[in-house]
């Protein structure tokens, strides 16, 4: 395992520590960290059969720790946000826009490189086009496990819902991450596309080296 790696996975332990201590509602803890809960295995079980590329290790963290502060403050509740909205003169609280917006640039990208390394989608018109649907299809279910939390939990699902009174709230939702998956894929695919040759060309690497072993003994 690469140092980048551990210190990433190390970071992440430390802070969702943190988060877990004290959090402002615990329930809403649970629901907000839960994307990290699943992700942190996957990850780890998947990283020597499809290990990813370090850009999108780093960006799965950073999203990660979005996701872990939002959880141990609530969303209304993050300080970054207050001074966001404060420096912005916003009318409340934008830290769940934040987070929105990177449900849809980090999942863009991973899909990208899913089906970039698959050869599952050929044109990159077509590409870019595979991943905005996969980062809408993404922020609808996650709107709808909203919807059921609040139809489940009434009043309890307030603080992990964070509508902070906007009637829009999904709607703005379900925009910031068709945003954030537009700019990813405007911002970073050229990146993304030496970032993905690169991890190809370390996987081919140690496959490559016992047949010239082979071809070179008498």
């Amino acid at each position: 395992m690469r140092l980048l790696h551990i210190v990433l996975c190390l970071v992440l332990l430390a802070v969702l520590a943190w988060s877990g201590i004290e959090p402002y509602d615990r329930a809403t803890w649970w629901m907000e960290v839960a994307p990290v809960l699943i992700a942190l295995p996957l990850l780890a079980y998947t990283y020597r059969s499809f290990p990813l590329t370090d850009m999108l290790y780093v960006l799965i963290a950073l999203h990660a720790l979005v996701l872990i502060v939002g959880g141990a403050y609530t969303y209304a509740r993050v300080p970054f946000g207050f001074d966001l909205q404060h420096w912005l003169h916003l009318q409340r609280n934008p830290y769940d826009r934040i987070g929105h917006f990177m449900q849809g640039f980090v999942p863009a990208l991973v899909a990208r490189e899913i089906l970039l390394r698959g050869g599952y989608v050929q044109g990159r018109r077509m590409l870019a086009f595979v991943c905005l649907c996969i980062v809408m299809a993404i922020s609808a279910w996650y709107e709808l496990i909203e919807w059921a939390a609040a139809v489940a939990l009434g009043q309890g699902a307030d603080e992990f819902l964070g509508t902070q009174g906007d009637q829009w709230d999904t709607q703005s939702d379900m925009f910031m991450a068709f945003v954030g998956g537009t700019c990813a894929l405007l911002l970073l695919s050229r990146w993304h596309d030496r970032a993905v040759a690169a991890r190809q060309a370390a996987s081919l690497a140690p496959a490559a080296a016992p047949s010239s072993m082979r071809r070179q003994s008498p």
